[in-house]
Protein backbone atom coordinates (compact mmCIF):
# COMPACT_ATOMS: atom_id res chain seq x y z
CA UNK A 1 0.00 0.00 0.00
CA UNK A 2 1.08 3.44 -0.88
CA UNK A 3 0.20 6.88 -0.66
CA UNK A 4 1.16 9.07 -3.35
CA UNK A 5 0.60 13.82 -2.59
CA UNK A 6 -0.04 15.71 -5.79
CA UNK A 7 0.99 19.16 -6.08
CA UNK A 8 -1.07 19.83 -9.72
CA UNK A 9 -4.68 19.15 -9.39
CA UNK A 10 -4.47 18.52 -13.13
CA UNK A 11 -2.58 15.54 -12.53
CA UNK A 12 -4.37 14.89 -9.56
CA UNK A 13 -7.54 14.73 -11.25
CA UNK A 14 -6.46 12.83 -14.32
CA UNK A 15 -5.38 9.72 -11.91
CA UNK A 16 -8.59 9.91 -9.29
CA UNK A 17 -11.27 10.87 -12.39
CA UNK A 18 -11.90 6.92 -13.23
CA UNK A 19 -11.96 5.67 -9.18
CA UNK A 20 -14.76 8.72 -8.46
CA UNK A 21 -16.37 9.07 -11.26
CA UNK A 22 -17.51 5.12 -10.53
CA UNK A 23 -19.66 6.38 -7.50
CA UNK A 24 -20.08 9.56 -8.81
CA UNK A 25 -23.02 11.06 -7.17
CA UNK A 26 -21.48 10.20 -4.42
CA UNK A 27 -18.37 12.07 -4.70
CA UNK A 28 -20.33 14.94 -6.76
CA UNK A 29 -18.22 17.13 -3.84
CA UNK A 30 -14.97 16.18 -4.58
CA UNK A 31 -15.50 16.01 -7.68
CA UNK A 32 -16.74 20.25 -7.82
CA UNK A 33 -13.55 21.17 -6.15
CA UNK A 34 -10.99 19.33 -8.27
CA UNK A 35 -12.93 21.06 -11.30
CA UNK A 36 -12.80 24.96 -9.25
CA UNK A 37 -9.23 23.93 -7.85
CA UNK A 38 -8.18 23.37 -12.03
CA UNK A 39 -10.30 26.23 -13.13
CA UNK A 40 -10.40 28.86 -10.83
CA UNK A 41 -7.34 28.32 -8.11
CA UNK A 42 -7.98 32.03 -7.09
CA UNK A 43 -10.68 30.64 -5.17
CA UNK A 44 -8.06 29.21 -2.56
CA UNK A 45 -5.50 30.66 -0.51
CA UNK A 46 -3.25 27.99 0.56
CA UNK A 47 -1.73 24.69 -1.30
CA UNK A 48 -4.43 21.65 -1.19
CA UNK A 49 -3.83 18.31 0.17
CA UNK A 50 -4.12 15.94 -2.86
CA UNK A 51 -3.96 12.25 -1.89
CA UNK A 52 -4.41 9.02 -3.08
CA UNK A 53 -3.57 5.45 -1.45
CA UNK A 54 -2.94 2.54 -3.71
CA UNK A 55 -3.07 -1.08 -3.89
CA UNK A 56 -1.54 -3.33 -6.55
CA UNK A 57 -1.39 -0.06 -8.69
CA UNK A 58 -5.27 0.63 -8.12
CA UNK A 59 -6.23 3.13 -6.03
CA UNK A 60 -8.35 2.78 -2.64
CA UNK A 61 -8.75 6.07 -1.44
CA UNK A 62 -8.39 9.73 -2.49
CA UNK A 63 -8.12 12.35 0.24
CA UNK A 64 -8.89 16.65 -0.57
CA UNK A 65 -8.48 19.49 1.74
CA UNK A 66 -8.40 23.35 0.65
CA UNK A 67 -7.41 24.64 4.04
CA UNK A 68 -8.49 26.18 6.22
CA UNK A 69 -11.63 23.22 5.26
CA UNK A 70 -12.07 20.32 6.83
CA UNK A 71 -10.29 16.65 5.22
CA UNK A 72 -12.51 15.44 2.73
CA UNK A 73 -12.44 11.46 2.01
CA UNK A 74 -13.84 9.47 -0.91
CA UNK A 75 -15.90 6.18 -0.50
CA UNK A 76 -12.55 3.91 0.59
CA UNK A 77 -11.80 0.23 -0.60
CA UNK A 78 -9.91 -0.74 2.41
CA UNK A 79 -9.92 1.15 5.33
CA UNK A 80 -6.10 0.21 5.81
CA UNK A 81 -6.20 3.56 3.69
CA UNK A 82 -7.43 5.48 7.02
CA UNK A 83 -4.49 5.06 8.91
CA UNK A 84 -1.74 6.00 6.27
CA UNK A 85 -3.53 9.13 5.76
CA UNK A 86 -3.81 10.09 9.09
CA UNK A 87 -0.04 9.02 9.79
CA UNK A 88 0.64 11.02 6.54
CA UNK A 89 -0.69 14.16 7.59
CA UNK A 90 0.28 13.54 10.81
CA UNK A 91 4.00 13.54 9.86
CA UNK A 92 3.82 16.71 7.59
CA UNK A 93 2.30 18.81 10.70
CA UNK A 94 -1.04 19.53 9.01
CA UNK A 95 -3.64 20.97 11.98
CA UNK A 96 -6.68 19.52 10.43
CA UNK A 97 -10.20 21.28 12.13
CA UNK A 98 -11.51 17.90 11.34
CA UNK A 99 -13.24 15.33 8.55
CA UNK A 100 -15.99 15.20 6.17
CA UNK A 101 -16.92 11.65 4.68
CA UNK A 102 -19.45 8.84 4.01
CA UNK A 103 -20.11 7.84 7.32
CA UNK A 104 -18.04 5.16 7.72
CA UNK A 105 -15.01 6.32 6.35
CA UNK A 106 -15.43 9.74 8.33
CA UNK A 107 -15.54 7.65 11.69
CA UNK A 108 -12.36 5.42 10.84
CA UNK A 109 -10.75 8.65 9.99
CA UNK A 110 -12.16 10.36 12.80
CA UNK A 111 -11.00 7.68 15.36
CA UNK A 112 -7.38 7.05 13.92
CA UNK A 113 -6.76 11.07 13.93
CA UNK A 114 -7.88 10.74 18.01
CA UNK A 115 -5.33 7.65 18.21
CA UNK A 116 -2.01 9.39 16.42
CA UNK A 117 -2.57 12.94 17.88
CA UNK A 118 -4.92 12.85 21.25
CA UNK A 119 -7.44 15.14 19.17
CA UNK A 120 -11.22 14.11 20.51
CA UNK A 121 -13.49 14.30 17.89
CA UNK A 122 -17.02 15.30 17.69
CA UNK A 123 -19.82 15.23 15.21
CA UNK A 124 -21.27 18.26 13.69
CA UNK A 125 -23.56 16.82 11.21
CA UNK A 126 -25.39 14.24 9.68
CA UNK A 127 -25.97 14.92 5.97
CA UNK A 128 -27.41 12.83 3.11
CA UNK A 129 -26.58 13.40 -0.39
CA UNK A 130 -29.61 12.87 -2.60
CA UNK A 131 -29.70 12.66 -6.54
CA UNK A 132 -32.38 13.90 -8.89
CA UNK A 133 -33.05 12.51 -12.44
CA UNK A 134 -36.29 13.64 -13.48
CA UNK A 135 -38.04 16.89 -12.25
CA UNK A 136 -41.45 15.97 -10.22
CA UNK A 137 -44.14 17.89 -10.81
CA UNK A 138 -45.08 20.50 -7.44
CA UNK A 139 -47.41 23.16 -6.85
CA UNK A 140 -45.58 26.07 -7.83
CA UNK A 141 -45.57 29.00 -5.65
CA UNK A 142 -46.14 32.33 -7.26
CA UNK A 143 -42.65 33.79 -8.42
CA UNK A 144 -40.49 32.78 -11.03
CA UNK A 145 -36.45 31.97 -11.34
CA UNK A 146 -33.43 34.47 -12.03
CA UNK A 147 -30.05 34.98 -11.59
CA UNK A 148 -28.85 36.91 -9.10
CA UNK A 149 -26.92 40.30 -9.60
CA UNK A 150 -24.10 42.03 -8.17
CA UNK A 151 -26.64 44.84 -6.89
CA UNK A 152 -27.90 42.11 -4.52
CA UNK A 153 -24.16 41.52 -3.33
CA UNK A 154 -25.24 42.96 0.04
CA UNK A 155 -28.32 41.47 0.97
CA UNK A 156 -27.22 37.95 -0.53
CA UNK A 157 -23.81 38.10 1.78
CA UNK A 158 -26.16 38.29 4.48
CA UNK A 159 -28.23 35.28 3.25
CA UNK A 160 -24.83 33.89 2.76
CA UNK A 161 -23.77 34.42 6.51
CA UNK A 162 -27.40 33.39 7.83
CA UNK A 163 -26.93 29.66 5.77
CA UNK A 164 -23.41 29.56 7.40
CA UNK A 165 -24.74 30.10 10.80
CA UNK A 166 -27.57 27.94 10.36
CA UNK A 167 -25.48 25.14 8.91
CA UNK A 168 -22.14 25.41 10.40
CA UNK A 169 -22.83 27.29 13.84
CA UNK A 170 -20.98 29.86 12.88
CA UNK A 171 -19.89 32.21 10.11
CA UNK A 172 -16.68 30.62 8.41
CA UNK A 173 -15.03 33.79 6.64
CA UNK A 174 -15.30 32.62 3.18
CA UNK A 175 -18.70 33.70 2.54
CA UNK A 176 -17.85 36.87 0.79
CA UNK A 177 -15.28 34.75 -1.56
CA UNK A 178 -17.60 32.26 -2.18
CA UNK A 179 -20.38 34.81 -2.92
CA UNK A 180 -18.15 37.17 -5.78
CA UNK A 181 -17.32 33.76 -7.51
CA UNK A 182 -20.73 32.29 -7.65
CA UNK A 183 -21.83 36.17 -8.63
CA UNK A 184 -19.05 36.28 -11.62
CA UNK A 185 -19.93 32.57 -13.12
CA UNK A 186 -23.77 33.19 -12.63
CA UNK A 187 -24.50 30.23 -10.90
CA UNK A 188 -26.19 32.09 -8.34
CA UNK A 189 -29.97 32.14 -8.45
CA UNK A 190 -33.00 33.79 -7.15
CA UNK A 191 -36.48 33.10 -6.43
CA UNK A 192 -37.98 35.88 -7.15
CA UNK A 193 -41.47 36.79 -5.70
CA UNK A 194 -42.30 40.70 -5.28
CA UNK A 195 -39.38 40.72 -3.97
CA UNK A 196 -36.25 38.01 -3.60
CA UNK A 197 -37.53 35.43 -1.35
CA UNK A 198 -35.08 32.54 -1.71
CA UNK A 199 -31.01 31.82 -3.18
CA UNK A 200 -29.85 28.43 -4.78
CA UNK A 201 -26.64 28.32 -6.63
CA UNK A 202 -26.14 25.56 -8.96
CA UNK A 203 -23.56 24.69 -11.38
CA UNK A 204 -22.41 21.87 -13.45
CA UNK A 205 -20.04 20.12 -11.16
CA UNK A 206 -19.04 16.72 -12.97
CA UNK A 207 -19.10 15.18 -16.63
CA UNK A 208 -22.79 13.96 -16.17
CA UNK A 209 -24.39 16.10 -13.42
CA UNK A 210 -25.36 19.05 -11.77
CA UNK A 211 -24.35 20.39 -7.93
CA UNK A 212 -27.09 22.28 -6.03
CA UNK A 213 -26.15 24.34 -2.87
CA UNK A 214 -25.94 26.06 -0.99
CA UNK A 215 -29.97 27.00 -0.49
CA UNK A 216 -31.43 29.50 1.91
CA UNK A 217 -34.44 31.08 2.39
CA UNK A 218 -34.97 33.91 5.09
CA UNK A 219 -37.29 32.99 8.12
CA UNK A 220 -39.90 35.29 7.21
CA UNK A 221 -39.94 33.74 4.07
CA UNK A 222 -40.20 29.98 4.52
CA UNK A 223 -43.39 27.65 4.46
CA UNK A 224 -45.02 29.23 1.35
CA UNK A 225 -42.97 26.76 -1.17
CA UNK A 226 -40.20 29.28 -2.42
CA UNK A 227 -37.46 26.67 -1.82
CA UNK A 228 -38.80 24.00 -3.11
CA UNK A 229 -39.86 25.91 -6.82
CA UNK A 230 -36.31 27.47 -6.61
CA UNK A 231 -35.06 23.92 -6.11
CA UNK A 232 -37.01 22.52 -8.49
CA UNK A 233 -36.45 25.01 -11.52
CA UNK A 234 -32.90 25.37 -11.04
CA UNK A 235 -32.76 21.60 -11.04
CA UNK A 236 -34.98 21.39 -14.31
CA UNK A 237 -32.44 24.48 -15.68
CA UNK A 238 -29.71 22.11 -14.90
CA UNK A 239 -30.75 18.78 -16.76
CA UNK A 240 -31.76 21.13 -19.53
CA UNK A 241 -28.35 22.01 -19.56
CA UNK A 242 -27.21 18.78 -19.77
CA UNK A 243 -26.78 17.36 -16.57
CA UNK A 244 -28.03 13.14 -16.81
CA UNK A 245 -28.62 14.03 -12.98
CA UNK A 246 -28.28 17.03 -10.11
CA UNK A 247 -27.06 16.07 -6.68
CA UNK A 248 -27.34 17.99 -3.34
CA UNK A 249 -26.78 17.72 0.93
CA UNK A 250 -29.20 18.07 2.93
CA UNK A 251 -29.21 17.86 6.43
CA UNK A 252 -30.77 14.85 8.80
CA UNK A 253 -31.71 17.33 11.62
CA UNK A 254 -34.17 19.09 9.16
CA UNK A 255 -36.76 17.22 7.80
CA UNK A 256 -38.18 19.60 6.20
CA UNK A 257 -35.79 19.82 3.55
CA UNK A 258 -35.69 15.77 3.20
CA UNK A 259 -39.07 16.18 2.42
CA UNK A 260 -39.65 19.16 -0.15
CA UNK A 261 -36.48 17.75 -2.22
CA UNK A 262 -37.94 13.76 -1.95
CA UNK A 263 -40.89 15.43 -3.44
CA UNK A 264 -39.46 17.26 -6.21
CA UNK A 265 -37.86 13.65 -7.44
CA UNK A 266 -34.23 13.38 -5.20
CA UNK A 267 -33.34 10.43 -3.86
CA UNK A 268 -30.67 9.21 -1.10
CA UNK A 269 -27.91 7.92 -2.48
CA UNK A 270 -25.93 8.06 0.94
CA UNK A 271 -25.42 9.66 3.93
CA UNK A 272 -22.41 11.84 4.85
CA UNK A 273 -20.97 12.77 8.40
CA UNK A 274 -18.63 15.58 9.21
CA UNK A 275 -16.64 15.58 12.51
CA UNK A 276 -14.95 18.58 14.24
CA UNK A 277 -11.31 17.85 15.90
CA UNK A 278 -10.59 19.67 19.41
CA UNK A 279 -7.95 22.47 19.30
CA UNK A 280 -6.94 22.63 22.68
CA UNK A 281 -3.85 19.43 22.08
CA UNK A 282 -1.15 20.07 19.52
CA UNK A 283 -0.06 17.75 16.89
Amino acid sequence: MKLHRFEDASQFYERVKDYLLSHEALHSLLLGICNTLIRHPQRYDCQSYLATVEMDGNIIAVAMRTPPRRLLLSKIEKFAAVEALAQDLHYHQEQLPGVSGLVAEAFAFAQAWESITGQSYRLLNQLRIHQLDKVQPISKSSGYLRLGTEDEYLLLLDWYKAFAIEAFGAVEGSEERSLEHHLSQNTLYIWQDEVPVSMACGKVSTPNGGWIGPVYTPPEYRRKGYASSCVAALSQTLLDRGCRYCSLFTDLANPTSNHIYQAIGYQRVGDWNDYSFSENTAI
